[in-house]
């Protein structure tokens, strides 16, 4: 069954350690996921573009086949689907496909309408039992389309946005999709505190956690990030493992290019670096 994000984050806020979302892009994407945050008693996030919705087949599709598998797998972990930078429209679309949790991205609204879409978001979420998370200050890089040149959010933006009643806030503090340029200041832990005590327990979310070095990741969720987004680092696992048995040559061995055969090495990459992931978030064991 899927849940609401909301106690899961509240759980890591309260506990100082952070659960991973991580996007999911077909069905050996969300299977690996699924298996290693069962193998490792760890709540978890996936995460869902509107591309890779679309991807998909459409997000009906999605929910159908993440409700399915975590049946046929016998999954005991909570698990939310979760719409990531979500289109007003699109936001609508995954509350009636029945995800669990949505993002919906209006920072590229006036804070007034912004904050009129948001509430009117947040009290459909309240009546079906769903978590919701909102944005100020645009994440950099680039994610399915959404650009975001890494701004630090307003603290007092943060807080107008957090009273309304979300259950998570994504704040730019400098991080950025994708991979980080070797110029990349880094995270500006300055305006995080200054985000957190002005929000106090709203879990805060990390977006672009690919690449953000591990002791920025821990100062990070000790200051109250309980939610951080992994999506990239698994996409490049995924490429190299696949390129590897193909340049070896495997596939043309026996019936190595069978496609089960063929995307093993790229799943088996995939779940590498979830296990990694949720061993430096300190969300392992979490949900027993």
């Amino acid at each position: 069954m899927l849940v609401s994000a909301k106690e899961m984050l509240d759980k890591a806020v309260a506990g100082h350690y952070a659960v991973g979302q991580f996007n999911i892009n077909n069905l050996e994407w969300t299977k690996s996921i699924l298996l290693t945050a069962e193998e490792l008693k760890s709540p978890v996030i996936l995460g869902v573009s509107e591309g890779a919705g679309k991807y998909m087949t459409g997000f009906k599709t999605v929910t159908a086949m993440v409700k399915a598998m975590m049946e046929e797998l016998n999954i005991t972990v909570p698990v939310a689907l979760h719409l990531d930078h979500g289109t007003y429209e699109g936001c609508k679309k995954c509350i009636d496909a029945g995800f669990s949790s949505i993002m919906f991205d209006g920072s590229k609204y006036p804070i007034e309408e912004n904050v009129a879409k948001t509430k009117e978001l947040i009290a459909i979420c309240r009546e079906k039992g769903m978590s919701i998370e909102a944005e100020v200050g645009s994440i950099g890089g680039e994610e399915d389309g959404v650009i975001g040149k890494g701004e630090c959010a307003d603290p007092n933006e943060c807080k107008m946005i957090a009273d309304l009643g979300v259950d998570m806030l994504a704040a730019g503090i400098g991080n950025i999709h994708g991979k980080y340029p070797a110029n990349w200041e880094g995270l500006s832990f300055e305006t995080l505190d200054a985000i957190q005590k002005l929000t106090g327990d709203m879990p805060l979310v990390l977006h672009g956690g690919t690449g953000i070095p591990e002791d920025m990741i821990k100062k990070a969720i000790s200051l109250g990030v309980a939610k951080i987004n992994v999506n990239t680092e698994c996409q490049l696992s995924f490429a190299d493992a696949t390129r590897k048995y193909i340049e070896a040559g495997k596939d043309l061995e026996g019936k190595g290019y069978d496609p089960r055969k063929l995307l093993k090495p790229g799943a088996e990459a995939i779940q590498a670096t979830v296990k990694e992931k949720m061993e430096l978030f300190g969300s392992v064991g979490k949900a027993e």
